[in-house]
């Protein structure tokens, strides 16, 4: 007893399985792109989970006002593994599809939420079953595979259920209003925020626009003009200690070789490397048909860069700093620029 005749084949399970709406499918995909859920989840939301919102206050699901760009949306999610029942935001259009698919959904028994033994009304449901926890991943997902021609599987692995979660939480972490870490994690539904961590992955194209945005080379380094002597360099004057490299100071040009480590470099001593603007030799130098110009980017201690940033004071501060630090030819600016102590005589304050 219970042997199939012979000739007549037993339905397997898959094609015993009643053919769901067209609705049905597509309410549950967009929860699944949308929503941010887990797939037992989604199956597990109830009927009435979607409420909207018009400035603040609650308006009907078949409103037109809902179709406002400043509608919003909400998403009762059922109690899960990690938290209690919650809600949040999510997009009119998962919202405008949920809708739908209650308008046209017929009246089903209330079955057990095994997971809060309560008798409710599942949002997805038809002909008495529910859809299971591993629709999504039996036929949501090699559906949209097929459709779109891709392959069920890439780098990362299998796409499953979890994938959207996953990769809705990244977007909107790298979004260009970001949410917070705690924001995400409540959106998610997480109980701390280590979990969020694993989901709240930075995307290559945020991580360089928060790099760029830091403004490290540009609060770092500085362009100086520097002008080479190719005839200095081609005769091989240069190799015999002929200067052939003069950085542009704006006031004279200094033809220290190791430019970028002298520590005067912001505030010029004017040691023997010095040659004023307007000396015979500076105008011989500029008069040279055989110049190249070139541009040398130097990056610029803390110090230097308050002198570029915050003016006067800091440049001051900085030439305080420097008073007996030697220069590339050997002489202190002390030494080279002696600091004469003013007094005023008696005389001055009567």
């Amino acid at each position: 007893m219970g042997r199939t005749q012979p000739g007549i084949r037993r339905p397997s399970p898959r094609q015993s399985r009643p053919r769901l709406p067209l609705e049905l499918v597509r309410a549950v995909t967009l929860t699944w792109l949308f929503a941010g859920q887990r797939s037992n989840e989604i199956a597990r939301l109830r009927l009435g989970c979607i409420r909207w919102q018009h400035d603040g206050a609650p308006v009907a699901g078949d409103s037109e006002r809902i179709l406002a760009r400043d509608a919003i949306c909400l998403l009762d999610v059922p109690a899960h593994k990690t938290g209690t029942a919650f809600t949040k935001p999510v997009d009119p259009l998962l919202g405008q599809a949920i809708n739908t698919w209650e308008a046209l959904r017929p009246h089903q028994p209330k079955r057990t939420d095994k997971r809060t033994g309560e008798q409710i009304d599942f949002l997805f449901a038809y002909r008495a079953r529910t859809v299971s926890s591993g629709y999504i991943n039996s036929s949501i997902v090699p559906m949209l595979c097929r459709k779109a021609g891709v392959p069920a599987a890439d780098v990362r692995g299998n796409i499953t259920s979890h994938r959207a979660r996953s990769t809705i939480a990244s977007q909107l972490y790298n979004a260009k209003e970001p949410m917070t870490l705690f924001e995400l994690q409540a959106w998610l539904g997480h109980r701390s925020p280590e979990s969020t961590q694993h989901y709240a992955k930075v995307s290559p194209n945020t991580l360089t626009k928060a790099y760029e945005d830091a403004g490290y080379f540009a609060r770092n380094v500085r362009t100086i003009e520097v002008l080479v002597d190719r005839d200095a360099v081609t005769s091989g004057a240069a190799a015999g200690g002929e200067p052939w490299q003069h950085y542009d100071l704006g006031h004279g040009y200094c033809t220290y070789t190791f430019f970028e480590q002298c520590p005067h470099r912001m505030a010029c001593a004017r040691c023997d490397f010095y040659t004023p603007k307007d000396s015979s030799k500076a105008q011989l130098l500029e008069a040279k048909d055989n110049l190249q110009r070139m541009l040398a980017t130097i990056p610029l201690t803390d110090e230097e860069r308050a002198a570029v940033d915050d003016g006067q004071t800091a440049l001051d501060q900085l030439l305080q700093r420097l008073v007996d630090v030697p220069t590339p030819s050997g002489p202190t600016p002390r030494e080279l620029l002696p600091i004469v102590e003013v007094r005023r005589d008696a005389d001055d304050d009567r």
